[in-house]
């Protein structure tokens, strides 16, 4: 049993894949869920009974918050909780894209503490602890310091729309990649300066990735500046901003509250 929480996580995202990757590209079963929430697929589900199994019995203790399970009021009488996201991507997935990701994160006081983001087509595993860095494939990791002139941004179009900023967009290029999760470590890699994303954002889709790109040298916060917290009793948050101090400073400054 691996003794650490991050091992804990490294090890159950690298099973995660192995699940997935045997529905990938072989016409998986797909529905949607109620409420316009978004497709979810045979993978998603057998990845998610796999991670509650193996996560609960390590550690009966911690609450749960997934995605694909249905949330109760018991996680919010624990002191730690695990947060997951089966396939964060899910779309991505579908379509055969490389770009989705097993996200898997403990919280503890409403902060996160260790993460796991695992890319099992492209073979990358993202993780960190509190205090001790990010790596990707064991390797340290750090997010770049460049100021927002000329910076590469990670988001969807609408979040760059004039009137969020004044009336003039940031003067930023712009690149899109479907998993939230796999954005922040793109941020954290530094193979991209920031992210943004304005609208609410699930718990599970972003908690693991906010402590790698933090743990890499990103600011992480929601579009006002303000910290983000988890294990909320409604498990979102309003949006998620990250990237190096300048770069961080001058988005938070130029956006509308």
């Amino acid at each position: 049993m691996p003794g650490t929480d991050l091992d804990l996580l490294i090890a159950a995202a690298r099973k995660a894949g192995q699940i997935a990757t045997q529905y990938f590209k072989n016409d998986p079963d797909v529905t949607d869920k109620p409420g316009g929430a978004g497709p979810v697929t045979a993978a998603d589900l057998a990845v998610n009974a796999m991670l509650e199994e193996t996560l609960r019995s390590a550690r009966p203790d911690y609450g749960w918050l997934s995605e694909e399970t249905e949330d109760t009021a018991q996680r919010l009488s624990t002191a730690r909780q695990f947060v997951i996201d089966p396939i964060d991507g899910t779309r991505a997935f579908i379509e055969g894209s490389r770009d989705w990701a097993h996200s898997l994160a403990v919280v503890d006081g409403g902060q996160v503490i260790a993460a796991a983001v695992y890319l099992p087509i492209r073979d990358l595993m993202f993780a960190a602890a509190k205090g001790s860095g990010a790596t990707v494939n064991d390797t340290p990791t750090k997010a770049t310091a460049v100021p927002m002139e000329g910076a590469t941004m990670l988001g969807a179009k609408p979040n760059f729309d004039p009137r969020y900023w004044g009336g003039q967009a940031p003067p930023v290029k712009r690149a899109f990649r479907s998993s939230l999760a796999y954005r922040l470590c793109l941020v954290a890699q530094g193979r991209f300066d920031g992210m943004i994303t304005l609208r609410p954002s699930w718990e599970w889709d972003i908690a693991a990735g906010a402590l790698i790109a933090a743990e890499a040298g990103a600011n992480v916060t929601d579009p006002t500046g303000t910290a983000l917290r988890f294990n909320n009793p409604h498990p979102q948050v309003p949006g998620v901003l990250a990237g190096g101090t300048a770069l961080h400073a001058g988005l938070v400054a130029r956006l509308e509250p």
